[in-house]
């Protein structure tokens, strides 16, 4: 991670967020914005590897803000960090577009490991979090028939649900990021879902991928 983009109205927050993003990222080149017109504006004039994204801001909600990353720079990896453990934000967040949700009240070291673990492919969730995930997709539902996806949609598909951005696909499966992008697509068409976290979320629970991606 080369540039972030961190979204956080209260100055104490962003400050300690960015010391962590520093700590987690040597060398990273912090922008900074506590409204989400400011970081609106920003990301509008610049790209950023990772965004880190607060829900509630003075004048709207973060998750607008993922909605244009998602459209302007879709390379940009997301992640919301937030007061708000809750199943109505983590999956609006989530369908949105964030490929990691934390919570700011967890202990320094553990939020260190969480951006740490990017690099691993391992999407930042915190504990509570990822239990909530997992109840997801232990209910029961009514069985659905698993969307017939070729190999290579099906490599994509497992990359896209680690984190990798489009990039990084390219370059692991020795294709054209332009490829990667219609496969994504169809991928999309397939599943009848809009973004990557969701994407992922629908194949684990259809059995198209294992659990642990």
């Amino acid at each position: 991670m080369k540039t972030a983009l961190i979204v956080e109205d209260h100055q104490e927050s962003r400050d300690w967020l960015a010391d962590l993003m520093r700590q987690a990222f040597p060398g990273i080149i912090i922008e900074m914005a506590d409204t989400l017109s400011s970081a609106s504006i920003k990301a509008s004039k610049d790209s950023f590897n990772l965004a880190m994204v607060d829900i509630s801001l003075p004048d709207g909600n973060g998750l607008d803000l993922v909605a244009q990353l998602q459209a302007t720079s879709p390379d940009t990896y997301i992640i919301m960090a937030t007061i708000y453990d809750d199943d109505d934000h983590l999956f609006a967040a989530l369908q949105a577009g964030a490929l990691g949700y934390i919570l700011k009240d967890q202990p320094r070291a553990r939020l260190l490991s969480q951006l740490q673990g990017i690099a691993r492919g391992e999407p930042p969730l915190s504990p509570s979090v990822a239990r909530r995930i997992l109840r997801h997709f232990r209910r029961t539902t009514a069985p659905q028939e698993a969307p017939e996806l070729t190999q290579r949609e099906t490599d994509v598909l497992r990359l896209l649900a680690r984190g990798f951005t489009r990039t990084d696909i390219a370059e692991a499966l020795d294709i054209t990021a332009n490829t990667v992008a219609t496969y994504t697509k169809t991928i999309y068409r397939k599943l009848g879902v809009s973004g990557r976290a969701e994407a992922a979320l629908q194949a684990v629970r259809l059995g198209v991928i294992n659990q642990d991606l």
